[in-house]
Order: structure tokens, then sequence, then C-alpha cells
């Protein structure tokens, strides 16, 4: 996407679609299922934790529309709204959290891979996640990414794939009888607890939408184009994740599915006895989906910390950027080796993932804020979030309740990082000029 081709709406849609539908159906869905204790309230997170993802895109894409040119996203917003020391924590925050999500999207891959390779348990789903993590370092460093227009083709098949998945689970469940059809199984017990905790651990799923406001500026239309993909990117992917995870529970009972499962959908298809050929089809969807969004949460990482750098609140060795590539180069280096440690020192799909959800659900509260902000100093942009004020106030209350449902473990670690990074701020950054 350099230069001055610009994608379309479409095509834009189909990236953030790429990110959100690589990163959660492939891989968390089995952790939600179970985290959840019932089909129904299994559902019923989908989508509850939609609806909230709705919201923040909304917010995403009005203050798009306010800093069209803007290349770190939640980041920069906060930073314009607040000041150095705001932008500073949160767009840390924002950067670990992507840098944390390439290792849980990454393990899926592998997970999925060793499945299909089979290649035992234990520490192959890590190791394959590494090799992928730094084969895609390479490739993004060397500049050949992949093209918008193919990752927008790559969307059409992995939503034709998931379509093949469902039409098997919607045959199987028939096959057992009319009234199976219509019955989801479903798990004993579930709670609004239950219901909490899925969710937080969804909200990680949804997350991906926000790479498209990293290249606003390049989308047909300017930021009304981009915030039409933004929520476009989230309505479709709710109603793909409410009909995979529907097709997964008339395939096997909500009570079968662990926390922490990688491989969910090759778990379901072999609980049915499923042709060989749909397990290998859904598996290639998987590595397609999955090393696309990987691909997709590393540029965004990267892109962040070189917009942080921008603004000289970083030391200038990591805002180093390749034009000609059209690569930040040094960021993408850190955020691969931060994946790959994660990879190696935790290597569980749950616990990357509660430990990216902290600083998500942070970055997008300060967001919120900032959106309210501008709203309150009548700074409005060319696309406009229905109810702004209302609205806005809605997502925060959503998002602060997520917050103290995380795990104590979550809190107390993201607490000391964000108390960390105040620290490491005032002790001199707030007196880096911003480079020119």
């Amino acid at each position: 996407m350099a230069g001055r081709k610009r994608v379309s709406v479409a095509v834009a849609t189909g990236v953030g679609i790429g990110a959100i539908v690589g990163a959660g159906i492939f891989v968390l869905s089995g952790s939600v299922i179970a985290l959840a204790g019932s089909a129904w309230l299994s559902i019923s997170a989908f989508v509850l934790v939609g609806i909230i993802a709705m919201l923040v895109a909304l917010e995403l894409g009005e203050l798009g529309s306010i800093f069209p040119n803007s290349t770190g996203s939640s980041y920069s917003y906060v930073y314009n709204a607040f000041g150095k020391g705001a932008g500073f924590v949160t767009g840390l925050m924002m950067y670990f959290s992507y840098s944390a999500g390439v290792a849980v999207i990454a393990l899926g891959f592998g997970s999925y891979l060793a499945g299909m390779l089979g290649l035992a348990s234990g520490f192959y789903p890590a190791v394959l996640g590494i090799i992928l993590v730094l084969a895609l370092a390479i490739v993004n460093l060397l500049g050949i990414k992949k093209a918008a227009g193919l990752d927008f083709l790559l969307v059409l098949v992995k939503i034709c794939i998931l379509i093949a998945f469902a039409a098997f689970a919607a045959f199987y469940a028939y096959s057992k009888g009319p009234s199976n059809f219509f019955s989801v199984s479903s798990a004993s017990g579930g709670s609004t607890g239950n219901l909490l905790a899925a969710g937080i651990t969804l909200f990680f799923a949804y997350t991906g939408f926000q790479s498209i406001s990293t290249f606003t500026s390049k989308i047909k239309g300017g930021a009304k184009g981009a915030a039409r993909a933004i929520i476009l990117s989230v309505a479709i992917s709710m109603l793909v994740y409410v009909m995979v995870v529907v097709a997964l529970l008339l395939l096997a009972p909500a009570s079968s599915y662990t926390v922490g499962m990688a491989d969910p959908l090759a778990f379901a298809l072999k609980n049915a006895a499923a042709p060989s050929l749909l397990l290998i089809a859904v598996g290639i969807g998987a590595l397609v989906a999955t090393a696309s969004a990987t691909l997709s949460w590393l540029l965004t990482a990267s892109r962040v910390m070189y917009q942080i750098g921008a603004d000289g609140l970083i030391p200038r060795s990591l805002s180093v950027y390749d034009r000609k590539r059209d690569v930040a180069s040094n960021a993408t280096i850190l955020s691969a080796v931060i994946g790959m440690l994660m990879l190696l020192l935790l290597g569980n799909i749950y616990v990357i993932a509660s430990i990216a959800n902290f600083g998500l659900l942070f970055t997008y509260l300060m967001m919120s804020l900032a959106l309210l902000h501008f709203i309150r100093h009548g700074r409005r942009g060319t696309f406009r979030m229905p109810f702004g004020t209302f609205l806005s106030l809605i997502t925060i209350a959503a998002l602060v309740l997520f917050l103290y449902g995380l795990s104590v473990y979550s809190l107390l670690a993201g607490g000391a990082v964000a108390i960390l990074l105040i620290i490491i701020y005032v002790s001199g950054v707030k007196r880096r000029p911003p480079f020119k």
C-alpha cells in the first residue's frame, strides 16, 4: 500500500476481517466456549462482545476522520487529546499488547500445523509459531509484503471454508435427528461470571480492526472510507463468529472444549469424524488465516512504535523507517523478538491473551476518553459517531467492567507496567523533542 495507490473500502474491509477472523475464530473460540460454561452463554458472549467492539469501531471511525494522516491509531488520538504523558503510556501499552497478540495468533498457527503434520503436542506448536514470526519478520523487512488486494482474496477463501465448515456441522446435527438440529449441545452450569470471563478473552479476538486505522490516508474516500471499512469489518466478523461458534457447538458439546485449546475447529471436526478432505481444507484455511493475521498484527505494532518514536517519546533508533520498503525496520524486529520470547517462555494461548488484553482494554478506554474530550471541545470529524457522548459513556462503562473482570494476575502485571511507564516518562522522556 505504499506510494499513491489507494485501496477501496471493500479491500480495506478485507484487511480488517483478515486480522479479526484469524485472531479469533480459529484460535480462541475453544477457550471462550470453555470459559462460558454453556452453549447459549458462548453464543451470547460472541454477540455481546461484537456489539461492544462495534461501539469501539464507531469511536475509532470518528477519531480517524479527525486525524486522517495518523499512523499510530489509538496512541495518536490519546497523544493529541491529553499530551505526551498519556500518549507515552497508552502507546507503549498498545504496542506491547499487539506484540503479545502476535504470539497468540502464531501459537494458533503452530497448533494447526502440528496437528496436520501428526506431531505430538508439547513444544511443537510454540516452535512452529516462532518459525512463523521469524519468517514473517524477514519477509516484512525485505519488503515482500502481501498486497491489500491479495488480503481481500484470502478473506473470501477463508469465509468460504468457514461456510463449508458450518454446512457440515448443520448436516451432522441434522443426521443425528431433526430435534438435534435445533437444540445446540450445552454443558451444565454457566453464569454471569462465566459470560464476563468468556467476553474478556473474546475481546482480544475482535481488536484486529484497528489495523485499518494505521493506513487511513491510503483508503479511497479518506477518513469516511476508513470508518466504513472498520465498521463493516466488525459487523461481518461478528456474523462469521456466531455462525462458526454455533457450528462448533453442533459438532461437540460445550463441556468438551478446554481453556488454552489452540485448534478448536480441528478438534470439533475430529470429534464428529469429519471427512479428511474437510479436515485438510479447514486446516489450510486456519494456516492462511493465522499467518495473515500474524502479519497484520506485526505491521500494526511496528507502525505504532514508529509513530511513538516520530513524536520523540522513545529513542530515535526505534523510529527508523525504510520508505522504499514501507517498513519500520527496528520496530518490526523488536515486535518479532517480543512475540518469539512470549512463545518460548509462556506457550499458552490463554495466558498470553490475558496479558495482551489488559493493554488493549486500557488503550481503548483512553481512546474513548479522548473522543469525549474532542466532543466536549467541539472538535468533530467528517464521520461522526451517532449519539457520540451517550454511546462513548456506554463504551467506557463496558471497558471498565471488562478491566474489573480480568484476573488478579493480569491486573497486577498490567498496573505494574503502567506505573513503570509513568516513572520512565517522568524521569526524562517528557523532555524529549519530537523528531523532525
